[in-house]
């Protein structure tokens, strides 16, 4: 088979890597790429959003599954252009793809069809948001309604801070259209979760559960990021537990979409936060999680390929359910001095050959690029260091010793990947 992975950073690197591993693969191509990728995959230049580019590759090149892995090209209808040409592509339609293009459409839904979630509220004006942050309880969420690259959440913690948030989306316009209307919710309390599956609209798969990290700083301080390292399994989720999110939030969701007319194929994606009241939804996604892949798949043991396929076939009942190695995965994020804000680029990386050498150690490229036969930083989360081992302080020790050996100027990571599993395990 000849598969086309769309995407450059450390998820599409990570899909490049397993499906690199299938017995049905004969070529990997990935555009763009970056420089890990290129290893695997002929890297082909030409941007995720450019769909019509991607189509004319897709066709020359006689592609059997292309794989989506941002949600841009998902939400801009890549996967309806695609099917139009009855070209096989793993990834839900432009229709699906709104439960995370549009916080305001995925509450609605979940409002709808009675799936927990946070209590929200709509604004499309600022002003109108103004007032009612005068009566509001604080903390309190604040989104912009469209794709903002992961950083279109705001905690405000006070009357001060929500007032701000509201002007830098709303009238600032830093994530543009995607702040034409907002969402301002109650903030939830409890640790966060997040649950992956795959699914062919009838049937579902779950995917091994994983802990994100998403502030840039360690004890979740500082800004909001794309996620800054994660740990899997998510030892906050009893099986019992697991079931109970099934049932109430990732079977409702595909069925409600079901009856709306929306038929969704692909990822599916739910970041929960376990709330004392219960499990209820802070997100939708529309593709893999990343970094949650990286510390997932290495975890499969199973051809994704396959799964993959039978996805896009609409027959995954064939696949009865994944198989895991039984060992933890911890992915911590190396990402340039300075983000998520302003960072600097072109900075070469050191230790590589070193970390790759190591056994249980897989390292997933981000934003890199290759100079001179120098691996070079190209981007503001440069490499995912994934460890395994048989239990997770093994499995953060390992890590951090590899991460320890990378170096570039400005490097930046959280130290304290996988430490919020220990508060359970030692509780």
């Amino acid at each position: 088979m000849r598969v086309l992975v769309v995407g450059s950073g450390g998820r599409e690197h990570t899909l490049v890597w397993k499906i690199s591993q299938s017995k049905l693969i004969d070529k990997i191509f990935c555009a763009p790429g970056n420089a890990g990728i290129s290893k695997l995959a002929e890297c082909i230049d030409i941007e995720p959003n450019n769909i019509q580019e991607l189509l004319n590759f897709a066709k020359k090149e006689k592609i059997d599954l292309t794989v989506v892995g941002p949600e841009a090209p998902l939400a801009s209808g890549i996967v309806d252009e695609f099917s139009n040409y009855k070209l096989k592509i793993f990834g839900p339609n432009k229709l699906a793809s709104r439960l995370e293009s549009s916080k305001i459409f995925a509450k609605e839904i979940m409002f709808k069809y009675n799936i927990p979630t946070a209590d929200f509220k709509i604004f499309d004006n600022p002003e109108s948001a103004k007032k009612y942050i005068t009566n509001t309880k604080f903390p309190c969420v604040i989104k912009a309604d469209g794709l903002a690259a992961g950083k279109g959440v705001v905690v405000a913690k006070n009357f001060n801070e929500a007032i701000d948030a509201i002007k830098m989306i709303m009238e600032d316009k830093i994530f543009g259209k995607s702040g034409d209307r907002i969402i301002i919710e109650e903030y939830l309390e409890g640790e966060e979760a997040s649950i992956i599956v795959i699914t062919d609209s009838k049937n579902i798969i779950p995917l091994a559960t994983s802990q994100d990290h998403k502030r840039v700083f360690d004890n979740d301080e500082g800004e909001n990021t794309g996620g800054m390292g994660a740990y899997s399994p998510n030892f906050f989720i009893t099986k019992e537990l697991f079931n109970k999110i099934l049932k109430e939030i990732i079977y409702p969701i595909v069925d409600a979409l079901t009856r709306e007319g929306i038929e969704y194929k692909g990822v599916l994606y739910a970041g929960i936060m376990l709330t004392k009241a219960g499990p209820k939804v802070l997100e939708f996604n529309v593709r893999f999680g990343d970094p949650e892949t990286q510390a997932i798949l290495p975890r499969l043991t199973d051809d994704l390929l396959e799964v993959m396929l039978a996805t896009s076939y609409g027959c995954l009942l064939k696949i009865k359910k994944l198989n895991w190695l039984n060992k933890v995965s911890v992915c911590v994020v190396c990402a340039s001095g300075g983000y998520p804000k302003s960072y600097q680029k072109g900075k070469e990386i050191f230790g590589l050959d070193e970390v790759e050498k190591l056994k249980d150690i897989v390292v997933f490229h981000a934003g890199t690029k290759k100079i001179d036969n120098k691996f070079i930083t190209d981007g503001g989360r440069v490499l995912n260091i994934v460890g395994l081992a048989d239990t997770i302080n093994l499995a953060i020790d390992k890590t951090y010793e590899a991460v320890k050996k990378i170096y570039f100027e400005g490097i930046h990571y959280r130290k304290d990947i996988g430490k919020k599993a220990l508060k359970i395990l030692n509780a």
